[in-house]
């Protein structure tokens, strides 16, 4: 491989010893088999009890993060040993893959949140419900009541393929290229919990979706299947290959190859096999599927998949058609294929209580099709709504501030878990992102065009601050009086689609937390002063002079 050196822990080629701690503690015992603890031991006999490796390595294959001690300032971050970041409680992540649930199991979610969580939970930018202040010892009961439905935290976080991302409206529009559903969950109830893929070099992130929106994001995943028409008129899938963001981001690019329904799994089990058996383990900086994609090229690794894995070649297949629309987040009103609509709402930066949802569930089966569904920008929407309940639906849901016609700018917002709740955390995020949306709610209130502002906590991008029009990555900063206070460094003008490009940054450019409005404020009427007929906000930045943007 030309660039990087032998001996970067690739299985195939014979490197089976562990170079790093992480993998060590992976091969003295799989993840997956700390849940036999966690119900047996961990449970009865409390936090205490867990082994260390267990407790910041193997229960994140059950979706389990130790959340950070209250009181601990950001700039404590990198400097204090993990145990003295970890608090007695945990975040839990629920695995939604493709986002769609019944109005039961969002029910059962929500009941967990109110009794175990302390009513908190937030719907994530990959489709997961997240829970906090859940304690070790209800654990057992929370699975019960999860699996009991049919839902899971299996493999949720951990070295393992995470949530898969799909359309929350599969199969629902008359826009879809072809409905995903089928090869997404044949690939989730043979794959997922299978210990053959339960030690990969780190996470592995997937998308399946034929939806004409590209509302998983495809650009950014480790394996993206994207609905096309083939050479033959057979709908099917481009296959996509390396992306990621993170401290290195990475556009994934096309193999080239068509991919039939029926052929989804046999690829995703090639892609991650690779991944698996060449991808890098030495270093965890370099662990990720994009560091091997960028070594190999598409070329070879289409190569290797067809030749090692899938023993057959693929037929040249089309580029995904242009988004039918930029925004992606199934926001508004969408009429479904039945005649009826879906009601797409946007909670605040995604944080919502187990109490609010209990509500949205009791409405979606009074006035929907008892059906509820998470989108990849941390929205939600609500399924089977008949066009006579449209008002009424839209007018309750809104008394829980959940709002089908938001702003822009609380439809383009979104923040991570922040310093409140993550241990790799240095500024707070929900609560900041919150005022900075109301605030120029305020400040700008005809602003006409769509915007996203995403709020991250830290380097990690969970966020996706590098692909946002205003991307804020956390960081401590200087304020006028040459304190040290929570801010952020600011990335302007990343988008996907079309010429997808990751957000301009500039050296030196950092706004305080309580400067954010302002610097918002500014840099956006100077966007409505300037800007060309039709432009969005992403080309102006593109061409923008520096001057304009500080």
């Amino acid at each position: 491989m030309p660039g990087r050196p032998r001996g970067q822990g690739q299985w195939a080629l014979g490197y089976r010893e562990p170079l790093n701690k992480n993998e060590q503690f992976k091969k003295d015992s799989d993840g997956l088999s700390v849940r036999d603890r966690i119900e047996n031991i961990y449970a009865h006999r409390g936090f205490d009890s867990i082994d260390p490796q267990d407790l910041r390595g193997r229960m994140r294959w059950y979706g389990l993060y130790t959340q950070r001690a209250p009181g601990i300032p950001g700039g404590k971050t990198a400097v204090l040993e993990p145990e003295e970041l970890d608090d007695r409680y945990f975040m839990l992540r629920v695995r939604i893959d493709g986002g769609r649930m019944t109005s039961e199991q969002l029910r059962v979610i929500a009941g967990i949140a109110t009794e175990f969580g302390r009513d908190v939970a937030d719907v994530t930018d990959r489709q997961n419900i997240q829970l906090h202040w859940i304690a070790i010892e209800d654990v057992p009961e929370i699975w019960r009541r999860l699996e009991g439905v049919g839902l899971s935290t299996t493999e949720a976080c951990g070295d393992t393929p995470r949530v898969i991302l799909g359309c929350p409206l599969a199969g629902e529009l008359e826009t879809d290229v072809l409905d995903a559903t089928e090869a997404l969950r044949n690939v989730v109830d043979r794959y997922i919990g299978d210990p053959a893929f339960s030690n990969l070099p780190r996470k592995f992130k997937s998308s399946i979706s034929g939806c004409a929106e590209h509302c998983t994001n495809h650009e950014i995943n480790d394996v993206g299947f994207v609905g096309v028409v083939g050479p033959d008129g057979e709908p099917g899938f481009d296959l996509w290959v390396g992306g990621g963001l993170s401290t290195n981001p990475r556009f994934a690019e096309r193999l080239g190859v068509f991919v039939r329904p029926d052929q989804v799994d046999a690829a995703w089990v090639g892609v991650v096999s690779i991944f698996r058996d060449y991808g890098y383990r030495r270093s965890r900086n370099h662990a990720r599927l994009k560091f091997l994609l960028a070594d190999w090229g598409p070329e070879k690794f289409r190569e290797v998949l067809e030749t090692e894995y899938l023993k057959e070649k693929l037929p040249d297949g089309p580029a995904p058609a242009k988004p039918i629309q930029d925004q992606r987040d199934h926001v508004g009103l969408t009429p479904m294929r039945n005649g009826t609509f879906a009601l797409g709402f946007a909670p605040r930066a995604g944080r919502l209580s187990g109490t609010i949802l209990t509500a949205v569930a009791d409405l979606s089966d009074r006035l929907g099709d008892g059906r509820v569904a998470a989108t990849a920008q941390q929205k939600l929407v609500l399924l089977g709504v008949a066009r006579s309940d449209v008002a009424e639906v839209t007018d309750e849901l809104a008394t829980h501030d959940l709002l089908v016609n938001p702003s822009a700018f609380r439809r383009g917002t979104m923040a991570c878990t922040g310093l409140e709740f993550c241990k790799l955390a240095i500024v707070e995020t929900k609560a900041r992102a919150d005022v900075l949306y109301r605030e120029l709610e305020k400040r700008l209130p005809d602003f006409d065009e769509p915007i996203t502002i995403n709020v991250n906590g830290c380097p990690n991008s969970c966020a996706r601050f590098q692909t946002a029009d205003v991307g804020f990555k956390g960081s401590m900063v200087r304020d006028d009086h040459g304190n040290t206070v929570e801010g952020f460094q600011v990335h302007l003008g990343g988008h996907f689609g079309a010429d997808a490009a990751f957000g301009r940054k500039f050296r030196g450019l950092k706004v305080t937390a309580d400067g954010m409005p302002d610097y918002v404020e500014r840099i956006l009427r100077g966007y409505l002063e300037r800007r060309e007929p039709g432009e969005r906000f992403a080309g102006y930045v593109a061409r923008a002079e520096e001057a304009w943007l500080l």
